[in-house]
């Protein structure tokens, strides 16, 4: 082989990499991901799907351009989204979940948190007997099993602390065991608890956090735990070393809109992936609701949702992030 073949050998080669180097430090995209089928997708959480080898989305779907806008009749009478991803960049949309708990004509779901144990995947679901135009109506948490994400098996209904609990965010403790965290909207919406040994079987143990907020996502990070709440103006952070105990410091993050596209409103309803030492928040956004030029709330455009995503950011025992920055992001 002449010097010269080697030569273009080489440039080749480092021609290869490059490109595959720049492929894979691609920004993710604003949206990030909006549902084809209402446009109404929000309070994501995201799992790794062992079988297909991709991240899987499961998402609120929200009925943002139905025509009946009677109260709040189009967030109920929602199904749960699935959208999918090979890197957590690109994502395209999947399915609906078969969920095999419908005992209502009218049934509506709600702000899944679904998790994986020993083969098995769990999924704690907020589940309203009817399509409503308010909100004064029950709703409790439902626990389903699948084995491949899709079907979903009913299990039980959670006996929390009342009929009106919503949006289960569950973590494993160090000693193996389970916690539970759920909003509590007879309590002035705030942040209740339960313990349990098995997935199955649950004890309710009281308040959590005093004080306003729902969708609570705790996630460890940097050598603490974090608890995540959304509070409609942004989102409170708090931080724990047991568990149990929770402080809040004092900036918000996603209260103050971005400037990319549909990233202009706060942010809501959020899921955190931890990888490789870095967090990403996934949070939904309603483009319409900018603070300077709100559109009104009857209408698709204040109705409609997307799913963003930024890194965040840890400094001086604090966590923040930048919306406006690029995210690049590359999930395995």
């Amino acid at each position: 082989m002449s010097n010269k073949t080697v030569h273009i050998c080489l440039l080749l080669s480092v021609s290869i990499l490059l490109f595959i180097n720049v492929n894979a430090q691609k920004a993710a995209p604003k949206p990030l991901y909006a549902d084809p089928v209402y446009d109404g997708a929000a309070d994501p959480v995201i799992i790794w799907n062992k079988a297909e080898k991709k991240w899987w989305m499961f998402y609120t779907n929200r009925r943002a351009t139905m025509q009946d806008t009677t109260g709040v009749k189009w967030v109920h009478g929602t199904r749960i989204g699935i959208a999918e991803s090979k890197d957590g960049r690109t994502w395209t949309y999947k399915d609906t979940a078969n969920i095999n708990y419908r005992p209502d004509a009218d049934y509506t779901f709600w702000a899944p948190d679904v998790i994986e144990n020993n083969g098995s995947y769990h999924m704690y679901l907020t589940y309203v007997p009817g399509i409503f135009t308010n909100w004064n109506h029950p709703r409790n948490v439902v626990h389903l099993t699948s084995k491949d994400l899709l079907n979903w098996k009913w299990e039980s209904n959670l006996k929390l602390v009342n009929d009106k609990v919503i949006d289960a965010c569950v973590f494993q403790l160090p000693d193996k065991t389970w916690r539970m965290w759920y909003n509590n909207e007879k309590d002035g919406k705030s942040i209740w608890y339960a313990d349990s040994k098995d997935l199955y079987n649950w004890i309710d143990k009281g308040k959590a956090i005093d004080a306003r907020g729902e969708g609570p996502k705790v996630f460890k990070w940097k050598d603490k735990y974090w608890m995540i709440v959304d509070v409609w103006k942004g989102m409170d952070i708090y931080h724990s070393d047991d568990l149990l105990n929770w402080k809040r410091q004092a900036s918000r993050i996603l209260e103050t809109g971005g400037i990319g596209k549909d990233d202009g409103a706060i942010g809501g309803h959020c899921d955190v992936v931890v990888k490789n030492n870095k967090a990403y928040v996934f949070y939904f956004t309603h483009p319409g609701r900018t603070a300077l030029n709100p559109a009104p709330a009857s209408s698709v455009g204040g109705r409609r949702s997307v799913i963003q995503v930024v890194e965040l950011e840890y400094k001086n025992g604090e966590i923040s992030c930048d919306r406006n920055r690029e995210t690049v992001i590359n999930l395995k």
